[in-house]
């Protein structure tokens, strides 16, 4: 099982990756690496011309997490009124969405899906009954 701490240290490491840190002292300045990412996002603004992208994120752990990733770097997520809830839009250069935002969004997902997931089961199976498993399937 992951624990919330074991959680938090799976996200400092994926962040760090996409930081560039490669030591624990690095990995202790992430604020700085932060800065040097968004003077790169600056420079590419620059030089390519940031598009307005529409994401769809079908809850609001992911649209959360997104959200925060795109602050994190300086981007303003929004959406348009009488667009839906599931929706986050946000001007950024492609090759930075590519290469650096979306590749990090996808692997820190992915290890919040694994801890939400556990914590549900878990939950449920203490509180509620112990038989946490799918409904069965029946022909006809």
């Amino acid at each position: 099982m992951t624990s919330e701490q074991q959680l938090r240290e799976k996200l400092r490491k994926i962040s760090a990756l996409f930081e560039g840190a490669t030591t624990t002292g690095e990995r202790n300045a992430a604020a700085a690496a932060i800065e040097r990412i968004k003077a790169s996002l600056a420079t590419l603004t620059k030089t390519e011309r940031p598009a307005e992208i529409q994401f769809t994120l079908p809850d609001r752990w992911q649209r959360r997490l997104f959200a925060a990733l795109c602050r994190r770097y300086g981007l303003d997520p929004y959406r348009y009124k009488r667009q839906r809830h599931t929706t986050v839009m946000v001007r950024v250069p492609r090759s930075f969405l590519d290469h650096t935002l979306w590749p990090e969004y996808l692997q820190l997902k992915e290890a919040l899906d694994i801890y939400l997931n556990e914590a549900t089961e878990r939950i449920i199976r203490e509180e509620v009954y112990g038989d946490d498993e799918e409904a069965q399937e029946r022909g006809g």
